[in-house]
């Protein structure tokens, strides 16, 4: 016993002695400044569990727009506000292209795909997706045609409530997956399908798990997290299953794949991957296909769900703003004919109104964070290689410079005097750079044609009236996570 405490003693005084030689080697090399922190804890002790983003926008009051803290062990550097989100990601793109490998995204690919990668495996799968995505509609008519026929189903099945209240999350989980699915798969699934929505129930709840406490210490101590018991070990069973549904469905394309006529995303990587079997450099291999499928699911599913959720809640909230836009859409496209993307330029509130519920949510406070893969000189500062960096999208979304009242729902920020739409270049809820999200046309054409089809035939209530409805996140974390409510669907008669 007397041996284990003293090896126990040496080990924190080692760990202690490095922790000083650190903070002693960044007054030396010019690192950003920042809070001081513990041994082992860092500054985790510092941040507030359950809205981790206020802590970060306190410390950029006193440390600056560029700033380091220790999450664990490792050292964090966070940019904070437009204009320097802007220079590190778009004028000095090069040097924050890494992405970090996110303990949570890597237990859940294994390391493989395009949204934790880096190098070349980052360079052949992104630019492999963004282009076969594109060929198979994603951003233009064909995809529009999937989705006006999918936001038929949608109201079709909200309609069937008859005006009684019921939870919504079902409803937009299984419309925008089946978007998705198209894409990946070919096809859409019924939203009776139990093992559709089981999956899908999977990866609602593996983001909710990510955005919570536990979480947030999974991805600072993931060695520890694994060999403890928890929650996390039943969300990692649930994505083992959603991987046996994707792994089911890539094999019935290997089975069926015609070279000559592909189908969809599985299809195409399918036919690369034959055609670079030999090559040792390719990294068109099944691992990075169930991979990246599995980031398409993720990116694809929950945060546009969620984003259309957080648009009712806002506009249960605000009666008159919803009002406005029944308005606009009746006098622009009436209440029979499905909207279509062309329709937007017409729609300058509503479309105003679902820029400002994407600003004003703000889903990915943090964005997914980058990584360091060299030193880098930033602003006269030094951040040094395998460093993580996280560009705080939250003080971009509302930062007092750009925006006329951050701080309130105001649809105002995206109109101009006249009342045409404008735009504003801190609107980054995708983020911005070589790293933005690959699905940002798909997502912002499934926002309009969603969201008008569904004011074209409801009006939105909450049994507790506007009063009721709280717009501030549920779980913040990797992201603000709306608060569930049953709402009612009036239909329009």
């Amino acid at each position: 016993m007397e041996t284990s405490t003293a090896l126990l003693l040496v080990l924190l005084l080692i760990i202690s002695l490095c922790w000083l030689l650190t903070l002693r080697s960044d007054k030396k090399h010019c690192f950003p400044p920042g809070p001081r922190g513990l041994p082992l804890l860092g500054n985790v002790h510092q941040v507030d569990k359950k809205a981790p983003y206020l802590t970060l926008r306190k410390f950029s009051e006193q440390y600056g727009p560029v700033m380091t803290l220790f999450l664990g062990l490792k050292r964090a550097v966070v940019l904070t506000g437009y204009d320097t989100v802007k220079e590190a990601l778009v004028d000095q793109a090069d040097d924050f292209v890494g992405r970090q490998p996110f303990p949570l995204l890597v237990r859940a690919t294994k390391g493989y795909g395009m949204a934790i990668s880096n190098g070349s495996r980052w360079q052949q799968l992104r630019r492999f997706t963004l282009t076969t995505l594109r060929d198979f509609g994603m951003g233009r008519k064909k995809m529009e045609a999937w989705v006006q026929e999918e936001s038929k189903h949608l109201v079709a099945g909200m309609a069937e409530h008859k005006g009684v209240p019921f939870d919504p999350v079902f409803f937009f989980s299984c419309s925008v997956s089946n978007v998705i699915g198209c894409l990946v798969f070919g096809e859409r699934c019924n939203y009776d399908d139990k093992d559709f929505l089981y999956i899908l129930k999977s990866v609602g709840d593996f983001l909710r798990f990510a955005s919570s406490p536990l979480g947030q210490l999974y991805n600072i101590f993931p060695r520890l997290m694994e060999n403890i018991p928890g929650p996390q070990h039943a969300i990692f069973a649930r994505i083992e299953e959603l991987r046996k549904f994707i792994i089911s469905r890539i094999q019935k394309h290997v089975e069926t794949l015609d070279p000559s006529s592909p189908r969809d995303y599985i299809d195409c990587f399918l036919i690369k991957l034959n055609q670079e079997k030999d090559d040792p450099a390719t990294e068109f291999h099944y691992d990075n296909l169930v991979g990246t499928v599995v980031n398409l699911f993720f990116a694809g599913t929950e945060t546009t769900s969620s984003t259309i959720r957080y648009a009712l809640n806002v506009l249960m909230k605000y009666p008159k703003v919803q009002e406005q836009m029944h308005q606009e859409i009746d006098s622009v496209i009436g209440r029979e004919r499905c909207p279509r993307m062309e329709d937007r330029k017409s729609l300058p509130f509503t479309d105003a109104v679902i820029h400002e519920v994407q600003r004003f949510m703000d889903l990915v406070p943090f964005s997914i964070p980058h990584y360091a893969l060299k030193d880098i000189t930033f602003r006269g500062y030094t951040i040094p290689k395998d460093t993580v960096i996280i560009p705080f999208l939250h003080s971009v979304l509302k930062d007092e410079k750009q925006w006329t009242t951050p701080w309130s729902f105001n649809p105002q920020h995206f109109l101009d005097q006249t009342g045409n739409f404008k735009k504003n270049p801190a609107f980054l809820p995708f983020s911005a750079g070589k790293r933005a999200c690959v699905g940002e046309s798909l997502a912002r054409m499934e926002l309009f044609l969603f969201l008008v089809s569904l004011l074209q035939h409801f009006t939105f209530s909450v049994p507790g009236g506007p009063d009721s409805v709280d717009l501030s996140p549920e779980f913040s974390g990797i992201g603000n996570l709306p608060h569930h409510y049953k709402i009612i669907a009036t239909p329009r008669n």
